[in-house]
């Protein structure tokens, strides 16, 4: 059985590498659609600055920084155009939210924390980690969260509210207004607005705009380079937190998470933290953009094969994921089995990221078959 047991949500157990696995003892080739690990080449100043790397001297072998090499931190915050001393260097983007959500939960008066519905699960697996109370709010037909659905489920006891733009799973993206309308309703309720905004070299709307535009303090956004250069095995994020000098409790946050960071890592990599700065420093704006036609041309591809199969689906803004209905055929963990074993595709279905579109089906398109994948599923639905 690949699923959860009837009735009930799993955010424990490790949906993906389930069906990924099953996947994998098909006895028929099946294209793997399931996991966001980009399948594109990193920067070439990637490789550049770690082959460089080797031939440092030991001393740089050593532990870095607990916060984060300080030219890494520097840059990322002349990008982002804030103060060095609010960049926490993260072991990617999960422990980022982490450690974010686990400060606001401390450090503000709520046990809740607010989502959308469909959500990425390791939000919601992390809230019930931590013995947090979980509120998912449904997105609307075109796969928005709505500001004023987020204002209705907000309240006092409503620690953290969770937003990711450009999106995982619905591939939507929200506008700047959006997310700083969602950052005035958390900071009226004195909770944390967390942002993750990993996929943000991954908007096709031309809307994304980052949460640390809001004129409001109690923001934390949350980012890494796993996605941006095709690195998600090196495990470099990072997380933007208030000012200290932001109004209490908030201002408490960035050293609850570096104490936190360095209780629990000590630190991050520093062969990978200064491939990275390398990387950013000698990558131009092509690659990303090279990067987005790969992406944008496989979005046309699928679709257009969504669309012969009768499909209903969220037109992907951002990021590089699809949602999809099919008529008559329910988006389960039986339904994902068969489409391996009758159709040769792999996918998610909708129930592992909640309950507003779980008879919806989740592909990742990190693959360059995607055309074959899309005709196998528009012969398997006709």
């Amino acid at each position: 059985m690949l699923g959860p047991p009837p009735g009930r949500m799993d955010y424990e157990t490790p949906q993906f590498f389930r069906v990924m696995q099953y996947a994998a003892s098909a006895d028929r080739d099946v294209v793997d659609m399931v996991s966001g690990s980009p399948d594109w080449e990193p920067p070439a100043a990637l490789r550049e600055g770690l082959h460089a790397y080797a031939d440092a001297d030991s001393a740089d072998f050593q532990y870095a920084p607990s916060v984060g090499l300080r030219g890494l931190r520097e840059e990322i915050a002349e990008r982002r155009g804030v103060a060095t001393e609010r960049v926490l260097i993260t072991n990617g983007t999960a422990e980022a939210n982490h450690l974010a959500m686990t400060g606001a939960l401390e450090s503000m008066d709520g046990t809740e924390v607010v989502t959308a519905d469909p959500v990425y699960p390791y939000y919601a697996g992390r809230t019930n980690l931590l013995g947090a109370d979980l509120t998912m709010v449904p997105v609307g037909a075109d796969g928005h969260l709505a500001p004023d659905d987020v204002r209705e489920a907000v309240s006092d006891d409503t620690a953290a509210v969770v937003v990711n733009s450009p999106n995982n799973p619905t591939g939507v993206t929200y506008a700047g207004e959006t997310i700083r309308e969602f950052a005035a309703i958390a900071e009226a309720h004195d909770a944390v607005l967390v942002s993750d905004e990993v996929y943000d070299h991954f908007d096709y709307s031309g809307r994304f705009e980052s949460a640390l535009t809001a004129d409001a303090p109690n923001v934390v956004v949350t980012n890494a380079f796993s996605k941006s250069m095709a690195i998600t095995g090196w495990r470099v994020g990072y997380a933007i937190f208030p000012p200290t000098d932001a109004p209490a409790p908030v201002a408490d946050l960035l050293d609850r998470a570096r104490t936190r960071h360095m209780l629990t890592n000590i630190a991050v990599s520093r062969p990978a933290q200064a491939a990275v700065r390398h990387a950013l420093r000698n990558t131009g704006p092509e690659y990303y953009e090279d990067v987005r036609a790969t992406v944008r041309e496989r979005i046309a591809v699928f679709t257009e094969a969504l669309d012969a199969a009768g499909a209903e689906y969220t037109d992907p803004e951002g990021a590089f994921y699809v949602m999809a209905r099919f008529p008559g055929y329910e988006s389960t963990f039986e339904h994902v089995q068969r489409l391996i074993d009758e159709g040769g595709v792999a996918c998610m279905p909708g129930e592992a990221f909640g309950e507003a579109r779980a008879d919806w089906f989740r592909f990742a398109l990190v693959t360059p078959r995607v055309a074959e994948a899309a005709e196998r599923l528009e012969a398997f639905f006709s």
